[in-house]
């Protein structure tokens, strides 16, 4: 099949057909067209030299299934990632433009994509990371998104990831982000010293002080794994959203027996900017750990964040006039989270729409990716088509 030719316009009202290729972890590709959606099996996380072969082989053959032109190769704007290189090798090849659409953008747009929305809507995106339009690590993102484009309302408050990547893995540092966060920096080492060594402890707390390899993020995982060590939960975890599954299921063991905490106090959310959690923490660091404490901690903590994130998303909707909220990232695998988070906007008379085809983390995120380019493809065309009518995307 002869690739479109650069510069071809596709006739006004013709949806274009687009392959995207996803992120990093939990890869799967994903070939978007009028009236069809194919996705490649799931490759798993690109570290490993075999599913970044595989990504090649089921992008190829998912192009030798298009039924039209293919319109354009979409992908992360990660500049790192083998996904990103390969879309715009084979957009090269292809002779398409190869499209990057912004993380969290994607995750808001595979619900739009699912469930076939083309209206104005709020997006609460929230996951481990993301690489965000100003180069910096996302993760728990208020949005404004339509099939025009998007706009980044406010994010989580942020918190420092001391030593850098690594804090992913090791949730007290994250614990002890916290602490420097609300001005407690100084009790790191004592609070820490018995789980990773006095000279570990003491020199994080230097690294906060001074500000030194500490890149900040707004992850909503991180959040996690701070209020997972904070309760004792987890030191180090072996595996991706271990540190929040284990708090999950403590909180999980509280409300079997008690039921969920009725109000929550709530966080300050009239400026959209920034959703401030250091509060949450605050108490949490301050909740003494024993076997009866620690699960209502973290049922208390799952409300009062659920309250908080709905409460922001609402002001959102009303700031943008929008009715629908869509749920999207890997934090709407927490259930407890995902629930409360939705009862609270359905009170508050708003829709609410999350994914049900298709994963809410990565694994769903090139749908997401596709109709983004697939709207911009759009957009170009038409306005080639008709010179004088102004159209953008973000």
């Amino acid at each position: 099949m002869a690739p479109r030719q650069p510069g071809d316009a596709m006739k006004p009202g013709t949806e274009p057909s687009v392959l995207a290729l996803g992120a990093w972890l939990k890869n799967a590709a994903c070939l978007l067209e009028p009236g069809r959606t194919a996705w490649s099996p799931q490759h798993g996380d690109l570290g490993d030299p075999a599913a970044c072969e595989w990504l090649e082989v089921s992008a190829r053959a998912l192009r030798r299934e298009a039924r039209g032109p293919l319109a354009a190769v979409a992908h992360d704007l990660h500049p790192d990632f083998f996904s990103t290189r390969l879309a715009l090798a084979l957009a090269d090849e292809w002779q398409v433009p190869a499209i990057g659409v912004q993380h969290h953008h994607a995750h808001i747009a595979a619900v739009l994509a699912e469930h076939e929305v083309d209206g104005s809507v709020v997006g609460l995106a929230l996951d481990g990371v993301g690489l965000g339009s100003d180069g910096e690590a996302w993760g728990g993102e208020l949005l404004h998104v339509d099939a025009g484009g998007w706009q980044r309302l406010g994010h989580l408050s942020p918190l420092a990831l001391p030593g850098g990547d690594v804090a992913a893995r090791e949730p007290w540092r994250m614990a002890a982000s916290a602490l420097h966060a609300i001005g407690r920096g100084a009790e790191i080492e004592a609070r820490f010293t018995a789980a990773v060594g006095s000279a570990r402890a003491r020199h994080l707390q230097q690294l906060l002080k001074r500000g030194l390899h500490c890149p900040a993020t707004s992850s909503t995982g991180r959040w996690f794994d701070a209020a997972a060590a904070a309760l004792g939960l987890s030191v180090r975890q072996s595996h991706e959203a271990e540190a929040a599954v284990a708090l999950q299921q403590q909180a999980v063991q509280w409300i079997a027996l008690h039921g969920e905490h009725a109000e929550t106090p709530a966080t300050e959310t009239a400026a959209l900017a920034t959703l401030d959690l250091r509060p949450l923490l605050a108490r949490l660091l301050d909740w003494a750990p024993s076997a009866q404490a620690v699960p209502e901690a973290a049922a208390w903590f799952h409300a009062a964040l659920a309250d908080a994130l709905a409460a922001w998303a609402a002001a959102a909707a009303s700031h943008t006039g929008a009715g629908t909220v869509c749920l999207g990232g890997g934090c709407f695998f927490n259930l407890l989270l995902t629930r409360r988070v939705t009862q609270r906007l359905q009170q508050r008379r708003l829709a609410v729409l999350r994914p049900v085809a298709h994963s809410c983390g990565d694994a769903g995120l090139a749908l997401g990716q596709a109709w983004v380019a697939a709207r911009r493809c759009e957009a170009d065309s038409l306005a080639r088509v008709v010179p004088n009518e102004s159209l953008s995307c973000a």
